[in-house]
């Protein structure tokens, strides 16, 4: 993890002016320049609400990711052919791997392909090349698994680019390279350039690399303007973090004229967490006659989870109300929502005050700050966790028994924000534990949005009175 850390901070470090490349035993040599990197305020003093920004997400994400999640859904293959045979494996061995690319799975503590693994691999690696559409969000080895599928595909023997990877961003770019780095460990001929902004190439050189790993802008400057790369020879395209990519302004349309420049008959991956609409219409403009690979979603359970609301009319309000129910119950850990810095910087400074040990979250961080305050908070260190809408996804604290909306989510139209509510509340009751999630409403809005909320998701809401201690101990036993 620390390692890790260290790697993000050069990056975000030295961003602009960066010069990295592979040798062919995967040694970097870098030659930096920092630059001072200054928070941005939030305008109005620091109450306008936090949007959660998916690139920063995922790089955090990956960042507190010590091992592959546990993964309950059922993975779908809808397969292009329906009437070819479909094959899954239970080990790495079934893949016929080449020795040295075993060694360098093994090697970093892969014992057994994950869920989403045991579908893929074999789909990436099938002679003839089979294009995939696969749906799998941060720790479900997907990057393992499109790394491995690179590092097969090309031979060592010819002396150019043969697979291309682009990522919405420098630092997910870095990220992806070090899992190539790790497990081409073992085959010293295999070489890994990195395609970033600051990397500066010799106009006309051509690449020796075999993988290309980099951001849409720079991969198409590399193919086009330097003629790095010939785009022809490309034989294999991986399109990662796609929902992110089109969330980042003009990445998609540089996606696209990558795309057109490669040749029909190579082999397109096509990988993302989400697969809205607009995903989808992305997908169909890089990937034709796709297997598809996705996770069936489960409904977020709601069953562990008790769910509360309390009547206050100003924040002092809900602080004392905070501080009853903390009393009133036995809490190993607690995650506590605001909509803005402002109110998570107030609320932390309050609860601090009043002996709590308590951790702050929030935009104007790194993301490197972040995932360092959420090791903290995993390993015990702070009891309560304060946060903004950064920190919603794809966390997961077993000891966490209760989330507080200190204010509830709500969309731009200012209606019930429901998924963000589920991400809110579902950091609790996980693991099939026992959890509370507990709503504070100021208003007649904020009553409504309780509605629309038990509206749907089918569930009753309930009234707590938190200055009835007895009243609290009979609800929530």
């Amino acid at each position: 993890f620390q390692r890790l850390l260290r790697l993000v901070q050069v990056g975000t470090a030295a961003r602009s002016r960066t010069s990295l490349m592979l040798t062919s035993n995967f040694c970097t040599k870098r030659k930096k320049v920092a630059r001072n990197i200054m928070p941005v305020k939030a305008g109005n003093g620091g109450w306008r609400e936090e949007r959660v920004n998916l690139a920063e997400q995922s790089l955090l994400n990956k960042l507190i990711r010590r091992s592959l999640v546990r993964n309950r859904n059922q993975v779908e293959v809808l397969q292009a052919d329906p009437n070819s045979p479909l094959y899954s494996v239970k080990t790495f061995e079934e893949l016929r791997l080449k020795p040295e690319l075993l060694k360098g799975v093994y090697n970093m503590g892969f014992n057994r392909p994950s869920r989403i693994q045991e579908n893929a691999l074999p789909m990436m690696l099938a002679q003839p090349p089979q294009n995939l559409i696969a749906q799998s969000q941060s720790g479900t080895g997907k990057t393992a698994a499109f790394s491995l599928a690179m590092l097969s595909h090309v031979n060592p023997d010819n002396k150019w680019t043969q697979c291309l990877c682009i990522a919405p961003t420098y630092e997910l770019a870095l990220q992806t390279g070090q899992v190539i780095e790790q497990m081409g460990k073992f085959c010293p001929d295999v070489k890994l350039a990195y395609a970033i902004r600051g990397n500066r190439m010799e106009r006309g050189a051509k690449l020796q690399q075999q993988i290309v790993i980099g951001t849409p802008g720079t991969v198409h400057d590399w193919c086009t303007k330097y003629k790095l790369i010939d785009p022809k020879k490309i034989t294999m395209f991986v399109l990662d973090e796609a929902d992110v990519m089109i969330a980042t302004q003009g990445h998609r349309d540089q996606s696209i004229r990558i795309h057109r420049q490669l040749p029909m008959n190579c082999q397109m991956l096509f990988f993302s967490a989400t697969f809205e609409d607009s995903v989808w219409r992305f997908a169909e403009q890089i990937v034709s006659e796709p297997n598809i690979i996705r996770l069936k979603r489960e409904e977020e359970t709601l069953d562990t989870i008790k769910q509360f609301y309390v009547n206050c009319k100003e924040k002092e309000d809900k602080f004392t109300a905070l501080c009853n129910l903390y009393g009133a119950l036995t809490i190993a850990q607690a995650m506590i929502f605001c909509k803005t810095r402002k109110m998570a910087a107030w609320l932390t400074e309050s609860l601090t005050k009043e002996g709590h040990q308590v951790a702050l979250l929030s935009g104007e961080m790194t993301v490197e700050q972040r995932a360092a305050v959420i090791e903290r908070f995993r390993s015990g260190k702070e009891k309560v966790l304060v946060t903004t809408n950064v920190c919603s996804r794809g966390i997961d604290v077993e000891q966490v028994s209760l989330v507080v909306n200190f204010e509830l989510p709500v969309d731009l139209d200012g209606n019930a924000d429901n998924d963000t509510y589920l991400h809110r509340i579902g950091r609790t009751g996980r693991f099939g534990r026992r959890g509370f999630a507990v709503n504070m409403v100021d208003s007649e809005h904020s009553m409504d949005i309780i509605k629309q909320i038990e509206m749907h998701f089918d569930r009753k809401i309930i009234k707590l009175d938190t200055s009835n201690l007895e009243e609290m101990e009979n609800l929530i036993s």
